[in-house]
């Protein structure tokens, strides 16, 4: 029996086709990787800006306690009970210092997390375009290979390379 001749492009269609399942594969943890890291980035991120809350609930009632030791202040007589509240209310002002620069410390790390959080989300979803590529591109491959038209597999062609380029902008972000 003499061997069929095959075509060029269906010998290379398996081969093409095995490196966009790959490159689909590999898109896919990637994406899936930086996912899970927006998520993950977005928890810590609500974990900050809490912290912040409870700063700012802490800065209120230091305020609020100054406001009264200064308010009982002015009706008292007695040089040693004066002297206290000043102390107390000196001990507040540096409270509310405190709790002011910590208030302004904890909003910038939460800020740097939530833009974190963004570039994350910005991988993962590229990544995602990468891969639906990729898999039309497979899908492609596997119909010319069924019905032996070479047209469907220079697009299949065209598309995994937009897949591998989505894939490569997913892992970088060129743009």
């Amino acid at each position: 029996m003499a061997e069929e001749k095959k075509e060029l492009w269906l010998k290379l269609m398996p081969a093409t086709t095995v490196v966009f399942a790959v490159c689909a594969t590999l898109c896919t943890f990637k994406g899936g990787g930086f996912s899970s890291k927006s998520v993950l980035t977005q928890a810590k991120a609500s974990d900050q800006w809490a912290y912040y809350q409870a700063k700012g609930i802490k800065l209120v009632i230091c305020e609020q306690q100054k406001e009264n030791l200064e308010l009982n202040l002015h009706d008292q007589k007695d040089p040693a009970y004066i002297a206290d509240l000043e102390k107390r209310i000196n001990a507040d002002v540096e409270k509310i210092k405190k709790y002011t620069t910590d208030k302004d410390t904890i909003e910038a790390q939460a800020h740097a997390l939530e833009a974190q959080q963004a570039d994350a989300k910005n991988h993962a979803d590229t990544c995602g375009f990468g891969v639906i590529f990729l898999q039309i591109s497979i899908l492609f491959s596997s119909i010319a290979a069924l019905v032996k038209k070479s047209p469907l597999w220079y697009l299949s062609l065209a598309v995994g390379i937009a897949g591998i380029v989505e894939f490569i902008n997913g892992l970088f972000l060129f743009w």
